[in-house]
């Protein structure tokens, strides 16, 4: 099983609302370390299938040997789980090449704990690390990279589009006039940075000064806004005319702020609204006292269900 310090978020919520059946088809589209998928594998059994994406490789072979364990425990190398290791953006085409039709659907877009508290990643700046932010470190451009080549005004415009930070403009001019004397490499460096970049006064509130700019990052360097665009607009043509997902697939999408929860309310309204699917909950669903007293990333967590209803 995944390991126990991973804590799904909205576990029974999604297991309600996607309500498996045996021999149904998932595809987890974020698997982190597999604690949805195996416990919706349970509930499919050994004549259903379980699909995996996610961008960390490492992340995604504990996922695979966990749900392996969990669909078929006396035949851990049946050909009945696939992991893919790619960006969920990639998921038409990745399926339809496969010819797998898909009943549930399932996106945690959140980060599995292991990435969050390993300061190698430099997701947090609670912990000092390497300013890196990849979630697949064969990509490109780290977070470290926009720092040092991003022009001052661009900067300001994605920490403030990314990270919604109303002093973008005072943050992106501090970063410039710092990484002018040094570069900028860790994130504790990053953090005092920013920091200093708020007046005295705004310094100690609720939430850290630089909680919005490394949200801002963190998106950029792992195009997460893009990545999930592309997503919604493959569910938006497959309510219409399905492929890889099935006639009465059921959908559940698992946001963490407004830029992700905002463009999946859209989708799934539109859809709704050209008769192609309707809500299994018309509301988002939270995480409740009972959840968030364990696991504090569960506040800002908001699941949205659809499923499909065309014919076929």
């Amino acid at each position: 099983m995944p390991d126990p310090a991973h804590i799904p978020v909205l576990l029974d919520e999604v297991l309600e609302t996607l309500d498996p059946k045996p021999g149904q088809t998932l595809v987890d589209l974020t698997a982190g370390l597999g604690g949805h998928a195996c416990a919706i594998a349970e509930r499919i059994g050994q004549d259903g299938c379980v699909v995996l994406f996610d961008l960390d490789a490492g992340n995604l072979a504990l996922a695979e040997t966990a749900v392996r364990r969990a669909l078929r425990p006396d035949d851990p190398d049946s050909a009945s789980v696939v992991a893919i290791h790619a960006s969920f953006a990639w998921a038409a085409s990745e399926l339809a090449e496969r010819g797998i039709v898909v009943d549930l659907l399932l996106a945690d877009l959140g980060f599995a704990s292991n990435q969050m508290d390993d300061p190698s990643r430099g997701l947090s700046f609670q912990r000092a690390g390497p300013l890196d932010m990849r979630l697949d470190p064969t990509a490109a451009a780290s977070a470290a990279d926009i720092i040092a080549e991003t022009p001052e005004s661009d900067l300001a415009d994605l920490i403030y589009r990314f990270g919604e930070e109303r002093l973008s403009r005072r943050i992106a001019a501090a970063i410039v006039r710092a990484r002018e004397q040094e570069p900028i490499t860790t994130t504790a460096r990053l953090a005092d940075i920013v920091r200093g970049a708020y007046p005295p006064k705004a310094r100690h509130g609720r939430i850290h000064p630089a909680t919005r700019t490394f949200q801002a990052l963190r998106i950029a360097v792992n195009d997460e806004i893009g990545n999930l665009e592309s997503l919604l607009a493959a569910i938006d043509r497959q309510s219409q005319s399905p492929t890889w997902l099935a006639p009465t697939a059921r959908l559940a999408l698992i946001s963490f702020h407004s830029l992700e929860d905002r463009p999946i309310k859209h989708t799934f309204r539109s859809i709704v609204d050209r008769n192609n699917a309707q809500f299994i909950n018309r509301k988002p669903i939270v995480a409740g006292l009972q959840e968030t007293t364990m696991n504090s990333r569960a506040r800002s967590a908001k699941l949205r269900t659809l499923a499909f209803t065309q014919d076929g």
